[in-house]
């Protein structure tokens, strides 16, 4: 069994689809990230580092941004953004939205807005192109929202009881494809599983073991940020509560 709690990536065979470390990831580039803006085009945009792309349907990754501001007229996609450290103001025509380290939104593909830093900052970001939306306002992602009973692991997964799991859906992209939000369950254990969808997670309560098949394991817990690829077949083994902000997108059928 591979320890993969140093590294942001599994240690397993070449092509294995898994689990990512998003919070060592971007913390290995913040002491690459510059301190200016760029000469061309606007540091929002051009100042990224992408750990992986999925046939250009969902790419993820970290932005780097210097102490500054600048201005997106219109962006491509539909973008899941958690503020991994420092601190930025997007604005729109409705006013400003103030984010936090650990704070996120939702950027919807047509949305114009301004941004401010006032000092260093890194984002971390899900992004998928979408089709247009129809409202462009950045929408924050509500922690504090009223969660409502969901769907469980199916039956035959199950290792013991079966947990109750609440949710509240934020965000959801003009096809369907891409949704934002909060999550959280009892405890559970779960076998392997097919992930049919790359889902990126910000764990705001208890902790979760994962193990893909290669054997890698790996325990996450409250503040860590991760990704699971499309593809993976991962465990799940949590002993406590788990409440979580995610960005999930499932490709439709």
């Amino acid at each position: 069994m591979n320890d993969t709690s140093s590294v942001f990536e599994p240690q397993s065979t070449a092509g294995i689809r898994s689990f990512r470390d998003l919070r060592r990831f971007a913390q290995e580039i913040t002491g690459f990230r510059p301190n200016y803006l760029p000469a061309q085009g606007d540091a929002f945009q051009v100042q990224r580092r992408s750990l992986f792309k999925a046939e250009e349907a969902v790419d993820v990754g970290a932005i780097d941004l210097p102490r500054g501001q600048g201005r997106v007229d219109e962006t491509a996609a539909d973008e899941f953004i958690i503020v991994f450290d420092g601190a930025v103001s997007l604005t729109q025509d409705s006013g400003p939205v103030e984010m936090l380290a650990g704070n996120s939104a939702v950027i919807p593909r047509g949305a114009s807005f301004s941004w401010r830093t006032d000092g260093p900052t890194t984002l971390i970001y899900l992004r998928h192109k979408s089709k247009p939306a129809d409202a462009t306002a950045v929408v924050r992602i509500d922690e504090s929202a009223t969660l409502q009973p969901s769907g469980t692991p199916p039956v035959e997964l199950l290792i013991g009881a079966t947990p109750a799991c609440r949710n509240y859906t934020d965000y959801r992209s003009a096809d369907g494809e891409l949704t934002c939000g909060t999550w959280d369950s009892t405890p559970y254990r779960r076998k392997a599983m097919l992930f049919g969808h790359c889902e990126l997670m910000h764990l705001l309560e208890g902790a979760v073991t994962l193990e893909d098949e290669a054997g890698n394991r790996r325990t996450f817990m409250k503040g860590d940020i991760l990704v699971v690829e499309q593809g993976a077949r991962c465990s799940w083994d949590s002993f406590q509560q788990v409440k979580k902000v995610y960005a999930t997108f499932r490709p439709a059928p």
